[in-house]
């Protein structure tokens, strides 16, 4: 298997950051991509340098992180090469999609359409794979699709979770399915409907989505739309109370992974969407009804935030830590070894390893 550093695929350019594409197979684009339009893609799984606590550098406590909102659509584009926005949204809003001319006109594709063949969601970090050729995005989909029947994990996320798995590795299984927050069921306004399809409804009737976990579905639920999950966890270093995951998802389901690291009581650092549904009585962690619970900026314990040098207010800020480390893709041919497409870490998050002391064995 031939492993490619995405700063490695073909060239880069220094923009305030790097970008990388890969041009080893005809037509596909790895982009490293970043949460908030935020990356430099030069940082190893270890983080390099000193071990010593990193401080905050003035009033960036998050090194690498661009707020949408000073950015125009021309720096959109450009930066798209490093970081990628909310694949779906509203008519009018800056999205993957709906820049992917600009985008195609700005690397030189001519008539040449993009396409998303594999994306993580808005606030995670790590890898985008694009394609300008139909035929190639379709063959690496059906690759994609093969692999996950076959139960053969494509992808690996890298996590930093507040709280440490019981277990240094195994999987995680879970029913799933997407429900209002204030209770409005999605399968009952689209029965049958895929998960995408369901995300892309739910933006439309301006509701916010949740993904809740299903105890003993019935054959009426999976009828319904609920999923099972299934994800496997690698406990890699720990320290601090903190742990660095590798997690690899063999399902499909918007913020599988998140939910998942919530029922094994370790919610990834950063996630101000499920964390609040971790409740802990007299330092014993438990779990809070998913129905009931409503996504709350996550707060870490006082210890926590002095190892991170933060305030609570920083804190409240703090970006997801889970990033798309590495894509498995088919050889270029028939026959050819596969090959491991690897996305170097945000800055933020070798930073938060090295104030954890969370250090790759």
């Amino acid at each position: 298997m031939r492993t490619v550093l995405a700063r490695e695929m073909g060239g880069y350019n220094v923009l305030g950051r790097i970008w990388g594409v890969w041009r080893r197979r005809p037509g596909v684009r790895a982009v490293p991509k970043a949460p908030g339009f935020g990356t430099e893609a030069g940082h190893r799984l270890r983080p390099r340098g000193s071990s010593k606590r990193s401080r905050p550098l003035g009033g960036q406590p998050f090194p690498g992180l661009l707020q949408l909102e000073n950015l125009s659509r021309e720096e959109l584009v450009d930066v798209l090469r490093a970081a990628v926005v909310d694949q779906k949204g509203k008519p009018g809003e800056l999205t993957l999609f709906s820049v992917l001319p600009e985008l195609s006109q700005s690397l030189g594709l001519g008539d040449q359409e993009l396409q998303v063949v594999q994306a993580s969601g808005k606030e995670t970090s790590g890898l985008v794979l694009l394609s300008s050729c139909p035929q190639t995005a379709s063959r690496l989909q059906k690759f994609f699709i093969y692999s996950r029947r076959a139960q053969r994990p494509t992808a690996t996320y890298c996590a930093v979770t507040d709280g440490i798995p019981a277990t240094s590795e195994g999987k995680i299984q879970a029913a799933l399915k997407l429900e209002h927050v204030d209770g409005v069921d999605l399968q009952q306004r689209g029965s049958g409907l895929r998960c995408q399809v369901c995300v892309k409804l739910v933006h439309s009737w301006g509701l916010t989505p949740q993904v809740i976990p299903v105890k003993s579905p019935s054959r009426k639920d999976f009828q319904e739309g609920v999923k099972r999950t299934l994800s496997h966890f690698h406990v890699v270093a720990m320290g601090s109370g903190c742990a660095l995951v590798q997690l690899q998802p063999l399902t499909v389901f918007p913020s599988q992974l998140q939910v998942h690291m919530v029922l094994q009581l370790c919610p990834v650092l950063g996630d101000h969407t499920y964390s609040a549904r971790v409740g802990t009585v007299l330092g014993q962690r438990f779990l809070l009804p998913a129905e009931s619970t409503k996504p709350q900026r996550q707060v870490p314990d006082e210890a926590l935030l002095r190892r991170l040098c933060l305030t609570p207010s920083q804190a409240a800020q703090l970006p997801l830590h889970l990033h798309l480390h590495c894509l498995h893709l088919p050889g270029m041919r028939p026959g050819e070894a596969p090959m491991k497409l690897l996305a170097p870490l945000p800055s933020y998050f070798s930073r938060t390893l090295q104030c954890l002391g969370l250090h790759q064995q």
